[in-house]
């Protein structure tokens, strides 16, 4: 173990990806900053997650991690030397202390290679990514969540002042160009929902026939419309939910970048979304939200202090695994009225709060 009480003065954060994951990182991020508030921090990410740290106020740099260009170093000479830069880029940073939260031998070597004398990690990362800690964190028994472990990590690491606040922002831009996505559609206040119905993986994601009687109960009762988010790969199951569904619904699938997306979701009555990147992003911007969980543990991934942010089935009989073999679990076991009464709690809370 290294000397807790070493005040670092260059911090580099280790999470490349993925959406949902970055964004359950930065609670640690604001406990480092709240702890050594003169420390220059830096994150290490994948290109394409890299705007949405564009709203971490807490965050001075970012150091890109092209994971697909770099990929090619093997074979592609001009790979091969942006990986050397990249390499660079690492010892040129002089950090004093690193912190890894994606546990992978890649990142953990990443680690190593900075030159950080101080490097801390989880205890159980897989691939072997412990043997380049100096630091191995283990998780406390009995305790589930992502959040409360990275605490334990930067605690070790002599952080002592520990939040959960994320501190995640929109930047204007995306704010302005949320507003003009909506504009084009007529809406123009807050009192919409948004819909999240893509996942990367299908064993997340909750039927599609039952997002559109969910779209179609909320607008009977609150008269609201539904705003569908996602990518070029979501397109084809908003499609089939605008066939399916009677209600008003606003198809901005592909037409929001990760800042737009991120203005969208802040300025909603309420988020409802598979276990996925933007529901987690909803919680970090403080907006009402239901994530929809299956077989993926709620208790360990779950709207952190939220106790109307998520719909699972047992969900807090799971113990600490990560993910569950029941096939009680399914998603597709969860049916509307669970959901829809979540609805009702916050769309009542939020139309009682209108002046």
């Amino acid at each position: 173990m290294t000397e807790p009480n070493t005040q670092p003065s260059r911090i580099l954060i280790i999470k490349p990806s993925a959406l949902g994951d970055i964004t359950l990182s930065l609670p640690a991020l604001s406990s480092l900053r709240a702890s050594f508030p003169q420390a220059k921090i830096t994150w290490l990410v994948r290109r394409e997650f890299a705007p949405l740290l564009d709203g971490a106020g807490d965050l001075d740099d970012v150091l890109i991690f092209d994971r697909k260009g770099l990929g090619k170093w093997w074979w592609h000479p001009k790979a091969f030397a942006a990986l050397m830069r990249f390499f660079g880029d690492l010892r040129k940073g002089r950090f004093d202390l690193v912190i890894d939260l994606q546990g992978l031998f890649r990142t953990a070597f990443f680690g190593w290679l900075s030159g950080s004398r101080r490097r801390f990690g989880m205890a159980g990362a897989r691939e072997f990514a412990a043997l380049f800690y100096t630091d191995r964190i283990r998780q406390d028994s009995g305790s589930v969540h992502l959040i409360d472990y990275y605490h334990k990590i930067v605690a070790a690491a002599g952080a002592k002042r520990l939040t959960a606040e994320y501190h995640l922002t929109v930047p204007e831009k995306g704010l302005h160009d949320a507003r003009e996505a909506l504009a084009r559609h007529g809406i123009d206040n807050s009192r919409y929902v948004v819909f999240v119905t893509g996942s990367a993986h299908q064993y997340k994601c909750w039927p599609i026939e039952r997002f559109a009687e969910l779209a179609d109960r909320i607008y009977a009762r609150f008269h609201v419309p539904v705003v569908a988010v996602g990518g070029r790969k979501e397109q084809p199951v908003v499609n089939k939910l605008k066939a399916l569904c009677s209600a008003p619904l606003i198809d901005l699938t592909t037409q929001t970048d990760l800042h737009a997306l991120a203005g969208v979701l802040k300025g909603a009555a309420l988020v409802v979304s598979n276990d996925t990147g933007p529901g987690h992003i909803a919680v970090a911007l403080d907006v009402p939200v239901i994530i929809i969980f299956g077989m993926t543990n709620p208790q360990r991934v779950g709207p952190y202090g939220k106790p109307h942010g998520a719909v699972a089935i047992d969900a807090a009989a799971r113990g600490t695994a990560i993910e569950s073999s029941h096939a009680s679990h399914n998603i597709g076991r969860i049916d509307v009225d669970r959901v829809f009464a979540e609805a009702v709690y916050h769309l009542a809370a939020c139309k009682d709060s209108q002046p």
